[in-house]
């Protein structure tokens, strides 16, 4: 147990300006805190991040004290922070949502959700789900066997929903067939034409039949970076003759009153709820006709896509939504309802399998920055003996230093300087690759052209209209931060598919960010780097951040990440899984660390390339020998190196 909660600050308390005239407030906004943070996540007077797990801000907790508190605990950096108070949150958000549509628009039946397992399998995640969903019977979406294992060992509620996606063989529609009798409440959807003679035959062998369901393709067009889950070509789903066929076939063999759901999917991230409007409208139209042909329906899974609004513009935008989770329910409810009461039949009870929008904003990633990489800020002094090309960088560096002083600033004057500063360093490079130009002088020539660009900066005014080239000379001096993480482990999205995440300083905010930076990661890969960054509706490939200090973390967290980050994550150059730990607020103010998972060793991920860690060991010990008999090694540094070795198999993957 552990006490890091601050006490609940004012809003006019918490924009006090600090000594260097910043306030909070401007982080806030500068880093879109305000906009995506919602009630969970702001900044306190500290000018540290501020975390509201169940969205109350009288029970807050301080993350930088938080991560300080979990280093005693040997929980090393990078870490991942689960706040399960959240998890529940969200979850309580989303049925609330349906409940007020309900009421809303007199919907005469109810909602029943499922978490996508795929979205997050991790065991305490789908573990504290099933917890804090049993009161309103919410259930679990799989899309293999080894997801419907962990499915049929966790719920426990009979009336919870266990829907079955996915491919199908044979043991997977006997198994979920098995699962009925068990007294759980499989869904077998239906996404492949030849599924209906595997569960036609499962059926006749185990005399016993599944609760089956129909995933439709629909015409309806997508958008997004998951459009093409949904229209003619999507990867799942029967097409319209598809699924009159599957009705006759299930009705020959007496399995159509077994045909109880209609499933659909628009996507992953939906970002224009005009999207959700058109294949809702098409879809309860399919149903009414299901209804029409002799199956007696009961449920209708609009399947996942409720978006999560990473960069809080509420804008169309892959990391954007145009509308709100209130949005998204009363759409799904007043929409089926109007088709159903139009056609005269009974609404059915809503499904839907809303995973990132559940899991996004439950966990943290913080990481610490190791280094940096930036230009030098000396001017080198002169030499009588410099060549034309450094003796015309000094004398344009002069020229720009006089512009600067002028009260009015002469655009084109300094277009034109800078237009020759980056003449001149071109000129050196040229004398350099041709052998005219000694290694000191082309220094000397590049550290002139920056410091051109340093002064230009300084004097070029922001709210201007000033040429291109001039805009783009903060990029040119942007620093590296090196962070102690593994893109391709914690954020593959960033990498594979260029998802936006918020990622910010998790103190320091009421300091003004003096920077502009990305981050290149441990691994020996280009790509392994976070170059883009949320800003309000676009995308900048800086980000503001602040000078480091002498023997003083600069500690980075990675927001909204809680969905597909852990699962999808790989061992590029073997770095593995970082620590994780699960946070509850308690009694008095006070959190209590649920779980703690620890992150892979080296010795964990040599073992999932297939290499013993023994075999390796006793190969190096073998070699050191060796050594010793060439007495290039003395015994001492041979016992040294192998309890080095033999220790760090045992230690993260991570630098400590």
């Amino acid at each position: 147990m552990a006490n890091a909660v601050t006490a609940s600050k004012s809003p006019m308390e918490e924009s006090l300006p600090s000594e260097n005239n910043w306030t909070i407030a401007e982080s806030s906004a500068l880093y879109g805190l305000d906009r995506w943070g919602g009630k969970y996540f702001s900044i306190n007077k500290l000018g540290h991040i501020k975390v509201s797990p169940n969205g109350e801000p009288s029970q807050s907790l301080d993350l930088m004290a938080l991560v300080k508190e979990l280093e005693s605990r040997n929980l090393r950096l990078p870490l991942l922070i689960r706040f399960d108070d959240i998890l529940e949150s969200r979850l309580e958000e989303l049925n609330n949502a349906f409940k007020q549509a309900i009421v809303t628009y007199r919907y005469k039946g109810i909602y029943q959700g499922v978490f996508p397992i795929k979205c997050n399998q991790q065991r305490h995640v789908v573990e504290e789900l099933m917890t804090c969903g049993r009161k309103w019977h919410f259930g679990l979406e799989v899309g293999s066997k080894a997801e419907l294992l962990i499915a049929l060992s966790l719920i426990e509620d009979t009336k919870a929903l266990l829907i079955c996606n996915g491919y199908k063989d044979q043991k997977y529609i006997e198994t979920s067939i098995l699962a009925r009798k068990l007294g759980r409440k499989p869904v077998i959807v239906i996404e492949q034409i030849d599924e209906v003679e595997r569960i036609i035959l499962g059926s006749k062998q185990l005399g016993a039949a599944p609760l089956i369901g129909i995933r439709a393709k629909l015409s309806s067009k997508g958008s997004g970076r998951w459009g093409t889950s949904i229209g003619e070509n999507a990867k799942f789903g029967l097409s319209i003759p598809d699924i009159l066929t599957t009705v006759e076939k299930l009705r020959t063999a007496n399995l159509l009153n077994e045909l109880k759901l209609l499933h659909f999917h628009v996507g992953s991230q939906i970002n224009d709820i005009a999207i959700l409007k058109d294949a809702l409208q098409e879809a309860s139209q399919i149903y009414v006709e299901l209804k029409r042909l002799g199956a007696p329906m009961g449920y209708l899974d609009v399947g996942g896509g409720l978006g999560v609004d990473y960069d809080g513009s509420q804008t169309a935008t892959t990391a954007s939504t145009n509308y709100s989770l209130q949005n998204y329910a009363n759409d799904v409810v007043a929409t089926i309802q109007e088709c159903c009461k139009s056609n005269g039949i009974e609404v059915p009870t809503l499904v839907s399998e809303s995973g990132r929008a559940i899991a996004s904003h439950f966990s943290v990633l913080v990481f610490n920055i190791l280094g940096t990489d930036s230009l030098c800020n000396d001017i080198p002094l002169e030499n009588k003996d410099e060549c034309a090309s450094v003796r015309n960088l000094r004398e344009t560096l002069s020229i720009i230093k006089e512009l600067s002083k002028n009260s009015e600033i002469d655009i084109s004057k300094l277009q034109e300087a800078w237009n020759d500063a980056i003449k001149f360093k071109d000129d050196a490079r040229v004398a350099f690759r041709l052998g005219y130009l000694g290694l000191h002088d082309r220094a000397i020539a590049e550290e002139l052209s920056w410091a051109c660009a340093r002064e230009l900066v300084c004097c070029v005014p922001h709210e201007e209209l000033i040429p291109e080239e001039l805009k783009t000379l903060r990029s040119s001096l942007a620093s590296t931060y090196y962070a102690n993480l593994s893109i391709f482990r914690s954020a593959p999205d960033t990498w594979a598919i260029e998802q936006l995440f918020p990622i910010m300083p998790i103190h320091r905010l009421n300091e003004e960010p003096d920077q502009l930076g990305s981050f290149a990661d441990l691994t020996c890969d280009s790509d392994g780097k976070l170059g883009r960054f949320i800003n309000n509706g676009k995308i900048k490939h800086l980000l503001e951040l602040h000078k480091l200090k002498p023997n003083e973390d600069y500690l980075i967290g990675m927001f909204l990440g809680g969905a597909y980050q852990e699962v999808m994550g790989n061992l590029h150059n073997l770095f593995g899984s970082t620590n994780a730990v699960h946070i509850r607020l308690s009694t008095k103010g006070k959190y209590q660390v649920d779980h703690v998972v620890r992150g892979n060793t080296k010795s964990d991920v040599l073992q999932a390339m297939e290499h013993d860690p023994e075999q390796l060991l006793e190969r190096l010990r073998m070699a050191s020998e060796s050594a010793i008999q060439l007495g290039t090694l003395k015994i001492k540094d041979a016992q040294r190196l192998m309890e080095h070795l033999e220790n760090t198999l045992h230690q993260s993957t991570y630098l400590q």
